[in-house]
């Protein structure tokens, strides 16, 4: 990462909270504690921006400024809200397609995924704030730049998300292999939500528990399923071929 994406020292990274700037996360020192990192805290309690403890040497491979234990990554986008797109799309009279993203953590595969719904059309791309990737230049050039006109949300938590859509209105469908139902054999012309799970663990069972519906690509070979971006690639573009049916 370039030191210009990044943000040094604990008041500057306290400043730039206070001022609005658009922080994917931030790293402190392990053992740091005094008055600046506990009133950093206190700010950062107020916002979805995560912090993480990380030890000294991880913080000084990072740079060799004066980082006085902190360091702030700054996101190479706005990120939209969910509560404001949703409306904005009933209004602008869109039947709406919402992404879901739940513990997607590559950034390749994260690129790959906004490529996808920015070529098709899809209405917004939903990250969660903790254990997910993020905007940054490396997705920004692994999507071939979808990421800089496709909507993205970054939402606290992915469960309150879920549930939102469905109040909504939005039929809520997760991409599972213990789904009985393949993906071709549900119908999505209604306002949909897809939620795509995690490389390693799939999606949560918390958030498939309040899904709508579970569907599955169909596997025939040796191995149990598809990288997560093609699998959301074989998924969005069912939903494009049904409502253009």
């Amino acid at each position: 990462m370039k030191e210009s994406e990044m943000i040094f020292g604990t008041r500057a990274v306290i400043e730039a909270v206070q001022a609005g700037k658009e922080v994917d996360k931030i790293l402190m020192r392990r053992d740091l504690q005094n008055d600046l990192s506990r009133e950093l805290f206190n700010i950062v309690k107020t916002t979805t921006i995560p912090i993480q403890r990380v030890p000294q040497e991880k913080l000084d491979r990072l740079t060799r400024k004066n980082h006085q234990g902190v360091i702030a990554f700054i996101s190479a986008v706005t990120y939209q809200k969910l509560e404001d797109i949703v409306p904005f799309l009933y209004e602008e009279g869109k039947n709406p397609f919402v992404v879901l993203l739940d513990g997607v953590t590559d950034v390749r595969n994260f690129g790959a995924i906004a490529r996808t719904c920015e070529c098709a059309g899809v209405d917004a791309l939903v990250i969660p704030a903790r254990n997910s990737v993020s905007v940054n230049a490396d997705a920004i050039k692994t999507s071939a730049g979808a990421l800089l006109s496709l909507p993205v949300c970054k939402e606290s938590d992915i469960t309150d998300a879920i549930r939102f859509l469905k109040n909504c209105g939005y039929k809520v469908f997760a991409a599972t292999e213990r789904a009985s139902a393949e993906y071709t054999q549900v119908d999505y012309t209604m306002p949909v939500a897809l939620v795509m799970g995690g490389e390693d663990n799939g999606v949560s069972p918390d958030n498939l528990r309040i899904c709508d519906e579970m569907v599955k690509i169909p596997i025939s070979g040796n191995i149990a399923s598809l990288n997560v971006s093609a699998a959301a690639a074989i998924l969005i573009y069912e939903v494009v071929r049904q409502r253009k049916a």
